[in-house]
């Protein structure tokens, strides 16, 4: 398997008026290509803080983050916006769905995004990533009008119809009752397994930590296990 990102001697702090808060202390791992990894453990052990970061929504304080061989910390605002556009899916607990747009409309936002101009080249793309999650009969409805497994699948589609090569999921599940939990990550495993996409999740679920790959435990931002199942 490719390694497609790496993190090498990460540390990140965060700053209060004068006072410094550290939050991720000189961490090292790599991630692979089709995998399915867990970053867990209690709230503030630095779980989101590694999604931001690979997610290049932040950048480290110490130490160099690579994805797929690229040495990313001294990119600007703009090439990092261009990186994860191009490469990087977000799936978060609140759906983050626009609730005026349908759900064709949603998914197609990351491709309007990206200047993808043809219309056509477009519907192909938001019709077949739809028809995989299993709500193209639901591409008129507005969010509001969906149950709350129906957003997250249309949040799912819209992480995928870019095909990146790493999702990022904060949480996915912890809005959903449990019989709708399980339908998800099934889904998420049919994706992993279909389109050979990388899942990445913060979670604090034992669902999803029994249905990961691989757990990655943190404690006062330390790795204290690293674990493949």
């Amino acid at each position: 398997m490719a390694v497609i990102a790496k993190f090498e001697n990460v540390t990140k702090s965060y700053h209060i008026n004068e006072i410094q808060i550290p939050v991720l202390k000189n961490i090292n791992f790599e991630i692979e290509s089709e995998d399915m990894v867990a970053f867990v453990g209690p709230s503030g052990s630095g779980k989101t803080t590694i999604l931001n970061l690979l997610g290049c929504l932040d950048k480290p304080e110490k130490g160099n983050i690579y994805i797929e061989k690229e040495l990313i910390n001294n990119y600007n605002k703009n090439t990092l916006a261009d990186l994860r556009n191009q490469k990087i899916g977000f799936i978060f607990q609140s759906f983050n769905l626009i609730p005026v747009l349908s759900a064709y409309e949603n998914v197609e936002f990351p491709l309007l995004l990206e200047n993808i101009k043809n219309k056509k080249q477009r519907e192909d793309m938001v019709r077949e990533i739809l028809r995989k999650v299993g709500i193209e009969q639901l591409k008129d409805r507005l969010p509001t009008h969906m149950s709350g497994g129906q957003q997250q699948r249309v949040a799912i589609a819209r992480a995928l119809v870019k095909k990146p090569i790493i999702i990022l999921a904060d949480e996915p599940t912890a809005n959903l009752d449990s019989k709708t939990a399980g339908e998800i990550l099934d889904l998420m495993r049919h994706m992993n397994e279909s389109l050979k996409t990388t899942f990445v999740f913060s979670t604090h679920d034992p669902k999803i930590m029994s249905f990961a790959k691989r757990l990655v435990t943190l404690e006062d931002g330390n790795i204290v296990k690293d674990e493949r199942k």
